[in-house]
């Protein structure tokens, strides 16, 4: 979507966490990638999304961060189940699923 300085900064701040992808026009490819935590960029310039989805991730362990309630279960099985960063500890959701993926 076309955004101007102040609508960026305004969905930046009320963005708890999340990858950004900025591209110049609809047509080229992106000409940033960055990571947003509690509405601060705290990541840019990255290569592509999957380093900012690996690096978001890795920021939130590192940092002990807990998970926004909407997307707890999402990031859970993301982190824990795909990425095996600290896989010994999920909840029971999360437990139920990883079983289905192994069968």
């Amino acid at each position: 979507m076309d955004m101007t300085e102040a609508n960026t900064l305004r969905e930046v701040e009320g963005t708890t966490v999340g990858i950004y992808v900025a591209r110049e026009t609809p047509s080229n490819d992106y000409s940033d990638v960055g990571v947003i935590l509690e509405g601060v960029v705290v990541l840019h310039d990255l290569e592509n999304v999957a380093l900012a989805a690996a690096m978001l991730f890795g920021l939130m362990y590192g940092l002990n961060m807990n998970y926004p309630l909407k997307l707890r279960y999402t990031l859970e099985v993301i982190q824990k189940v795909i990425m095996e960063l600290d896989a010994s500890d999920l909840s029971r959701k999360a437990q139920h699923l990883k079983r289905k993926m192994q069968e």
